[in-house]
């Protein structure tokens, strides 16, 4: 008789869970028991793991062969087991020393010819292995440069079962092929997703070297650039109206690049839930910009929001986690997915329960809806040329609920671009650098001042900390506490048109807001001029 034990990981979400996978050989008639809740993946790993193992030169045992993954309560999807299923198999044979791989973490999956191929979700099973106190870990060659990403972790990189067999028992190395290049990401998920980095790619302008859009090309819209530029420094949720080529699709994509780079904890919270998604770069193991997700106004919920058959797995809420999530023609989504992101927007995770288990991930983004105010587009244009009927127009407004839009923050209506403007006679507007400048100097205010508390964005703050511990200016609230009295707010809008007080606040370098950034965080939240913003620009 022969047992031995290595160790994977089982992910639930982005969530790891370290797995004993034991292997167990008894006297009888030679049969391969897979048992410890695997799914159909993992279950024909049996097939994977014994051609692996023979043509990889070893030999298999003729010998009843019992394969147990504990804890047995977890789900197990997946083929990143194979590797440690091989492992422990060979030290129950005594091929390799069952002591080398006891306290030895496996993740990969072998193809029949003994290759060790990739697997999604490297990095944050890396992470719980370290975090349950393992210090070696033994991953694909493709996926080496992600793992090292964890400190503290010894990792091995291997091209196949050879090589990790020759390393275990001391044995010379042999050369292996180099791993076939790195597979771009789904075409699908890709076409969602474009983590920061690659947001520019292939937009390079002849003569000026940017690899960026850049918010110096987009004329004119003086009030939509002043509230991306107060979406950005707070993390407050924007919804642009206006009809079509007025620049809606165009400000939202200069938001990632008006936002600060991430921090290297946000850059291994969105690493970890892209690796599991399958959409690294190739090449770039560390995403270091915030991500922009862009789905189709045809997403389903479950593509929004998480979802898909046995665990959970991530949807655009959790891909644009520390990013942006833009919805373009907003008024196209399913009702049922839009009203699917009050939750997240609230808590900042989504958590998904499904027969297989609950699974929570994080989804703490920027929202930027966009959307025009009728089918045809021309309703703001003072009636001119909209042939919708009344009753059209309030249904296509409705499909973006009451209870979603007063999660929303800023609410600005883009006008048609004059002629002026579009001619440039009224000048260039700011470049993107020097409204990211000014982003990350109130950001820092803000940091400075949440210091020591769980919150570190003014949208995260709740109203009563902001009302008792930070208050505002005496008499400042006047007119909010009106509007309230009046229903033109809810106590939930109240609290963040105080938020974005905050960061007008944070953006004039205030100590505290005063009346008038109050009165400009009215007018982006309820659309009423008040001639707030026309005071600001003359005071700065």
């Amino acid at each position: 008789m022969g047992f031995a034990r290595a160790c994977s990981v089982a992910l639930v979400g982005v969530d790891g869970v370290v797995v004993e996978v034991q292997a167990d050989l008894e006297p009888g008639v030679a049969a391969f028991a897979l048992v410890g809740l695997p799914d159909k993946t993992l279950v024909e790993s049996r097939d994977r793991v014994r051609a692996a193992v023979v043509n990889s030169g070893a030999a298999w045992p003729q010998k009843k062969l019992t394969v147990g993954l504990s804890p047995a309560s977890v789900p197990k999807s997946g083929a990143g087991f194979d590797l440690a299923v091989a492992a422990a198999v060979l030290g129950a044979a005594e091929v390799i020393d069952p002591k080398v791989i006891a306290d030895l973490v496996l993740i990969g999956e072998l193809g029949l010819d003994g290759r060790v191929r990739p697997v999604r979700g490297i990095l944050p099973a890396v992470l719980a292995a370290a975090e349950a106190g393992y210090r070696q870990v033994v991953v694909p060659q493709q996926c080496a440069a992600e793992a090292m990403l964890v400190p503290d972790v010894s990792v091995l990189g291997v091209r196949s079962l050879r090589q990790l067999i020759a390393v275990l028992t001391d044995g010379v190395v042999p050369e292996e092929d180099p791993p076939d290049p790195p597979g771009r990401p789904d075409p699908m998920l890709a076409g969602l997703v474009v983590p920061g980095a690659g947001l520019g790619t292939g937009v390079t302008r002849a003569g000026d070297g940017r690899d960026f859009p850049d918010l110096a090309d987009v004329s004119g819209q003086y009030a939509a650039r002043r509230a991306l530029e107060v979406a950005a420094a707070g993390g407050h949720h924007l919804f642009l109206s206006g009809p079509p080529g007025a620049g809606k699709t165009m400000l939202a994509e200069r938001i990632p690049w008006i936002l600060p780079p991430l921090t290297r904890q946000d850059s291994l919270e969105v690493t970890a839930v892209h690796s599991v998604a399958g959409i690294l770069p190739p090449g770039e193991p560390l995403v270091t910009r915030p991500p922009y997700c862009a789905p189709h106004h045809s997403a389903t919920m479950q593509s929004l929001v998480g979802g898909g058959a046995g665990v959970a797995r991530p949807g655009a809420v959790s891909l644009a986690h520390r990013g942006v999530l833009f919805l373009d023609e907003a008024a196209e989504f399913s009702t049922k997915a839009l009203d699917a992101l009050r939750q997240p927007l609230e808590a900042g995770r989504v958590v998904i329960a499904r027969a297989a288990g609950v699974v929570s991930l994080p989804a703490r983004f920027l929202l930027v809806l966009a959307a025009n105010p009728c089918p045809c587009g021309r309703h703001t244009l003072h009636g001119a040329g909209c042939d919708c009927p009344a009753s059209v127009i309030r249904r296509y407004q409705a499909r973006l609920s009451g209870p979603l839009l007063d999660r929303v923050d800023l609410r600005v209506v883009v006008e048609p671009v004059t002629r002026s403007d579009l001619l440039g006679r009224g000048g260039r507007g700011e470049a993107t650098a020097v409204v990211a400048g000014r982003v990350r100097e109130a950001r820092d205010r803000a940091a400075a001042r949440l210091d020591g508390t769980p919150w570190r964005l003014n949208a995260e703050v709740p109203g009563h900390e902001l009302r008792t511990r930070w208050p505002a200016a005496p008499g400042a609230l006047a007119q909010a506490e009106l509007d309230l009295e009046r229903g033109l707010l809810t106590a939930r809008g109240l609290d963040r048109v105080l938020r974005v007080a905050w960061t007008v606040a944070d953006l004039r370098s205030r100590d505290r807001p005063d009346a008038l950034d109050v009165a400009v965080a009215l007018e982006l939240r309820t659309g009423i001029a008040r001639g707030a913003t026309a005071h600001l620009d003359a005071a700065s």
